[in-house]
């Protein structure tokens, strides 16, 4: 697989990376041999770049991903995050960022870990002091590069005064197009761009079922989009996307990667699974060209993105 350089000084990844979260959080029972299994198998269809978090399990999830590159660690970009509560609220005090670090540090298994985010940002915590707790890690050989997630445009220009950051990652996808308006800083500031849920948390599979047939600890329960009357039109889109792809022997999934790969240099997405198959599916992602005909046929299907918002109102982020 080719690769791309996040940001002027960042890492140098899998141009399709690998999103862990849904090996043990948000879309029902896992099972944790198959997630091992489908991390490697990313891996031997050369995907460098993993992405976990504190959040996805307490330490579960780090733990799961460590044990599945113990045999590649050193040919591979871990990042995770810290900033959460158990409560879920915020919490990115230094302190906090600290104990978090040696958390990540221990489940992970490993001595260094190769970008660390603010998952949230926490409007109880400057911005400054975030950055430069960070800055501290980084310096003491605990952390190779800073991240933000859903950061608005003044925290990002604040943190990157004291300590360079390397990637924003956000959700985008076919579906959800407002984090664009930040594009023009993250190029002009040299950050590169990682978009999470990039195929709509799967909705741009082309398998979504309605809401009520999910399990009760799957999000997508509540999930906007699979809400009647956003539902059914979500699906109309797809339906049109999936003829598009198939006039280029693809998937509707691979369709909606390429498509990100196609809006910059600088984004690499993560798409997850737990499933081999699909990893297959998502690499093979990163052949399918899209032309001018193409993006426009795309744009005219989905203007504006999917019908119905990302979150549930108190998910929401709030860009500051």
């Amino acid at each position: 697989m080719k690769k791309r350089q996040l940001g002027l000084n960042g890492p140098i990844v899998s141009e399709i990376g690998y999103g862990a979260m849904g090996i043990s959080l948000a879309y029902g029972a896992s099972d944790e041999s198959e997630g091992i299994a489908t991390i490697q198998r990313a891996f031997e269809l050369g995907v460098t770049f993993f992405d976990t978090a504190e959040l996805y399990g307490w330490g579960e999830n780090e733990r799961i991903v460590g044990k599945a590159v113990k045999g590649f660690r050193d040919d591979i970009v871990i990042a995770t995050k810290f900033g959460f509560t158990k409560e879920y609220g915020t919490d990115s005090r230094p302190e906090h960022i600290r104990e978090v670090t040696e958390n990540s540090l221990r489940y992970l298994g490993i001595e260094q870990i190769d970008v660390l985010y603010q998952h949230r940002v926490d409007h109880n915590v400057p911005i400054e002091d975030v950055a430069g707790a960070v800055k501290d890690l980084i310096q003491a050989g605990k952390v190779k590069h800073f991240g933000l997630s859903e950061a608005g445009p003044e925290s990002i220009r604040r943190a990157h005064a004291v300590q360079p950051v390397a990637m924003l990652q956000t959700e985008y996808s076919l579906f959800e197009r407002d984090v664009e308006v930040l594009f023009p800083l993250l190029r002009e500031l040299g950050i590169g761009f990682v978009p999470y849920s990039p195929l709509g948390r799967g909705f741009l599979t082309g398998t979504a079922k309605p809401a009520d047939q999910y399990e009760e600890t799957d999000m997508r329960r509540t999930d906007p989009r699979w809400q009647p009357g956003n539902f059914e039109r979500n699906v109309e889109a797809v339906r049109q996307l999936t003829e598009l792809a198939a006039t280029k022997d693809a998937t509707v999934a691979q369709l909606a990667l390429a498509w990100l790969l196609a809006q910059g240099d600088d984004i690499v997405p993560i798409p997850g699974t737990r499933s081999r198959e699909r990893i297959e599916e998502n690499v093979g992602a990163a052949e399918v060209q899209l032309t001018e005909a193409d993006l426009a046929k795309i744009r005219d299907i989905l203007p504006k993105g999917g019908f119905g918002a990302r979150y549930i109102d108190a998910w929401m982020p709030s860009w500051t």
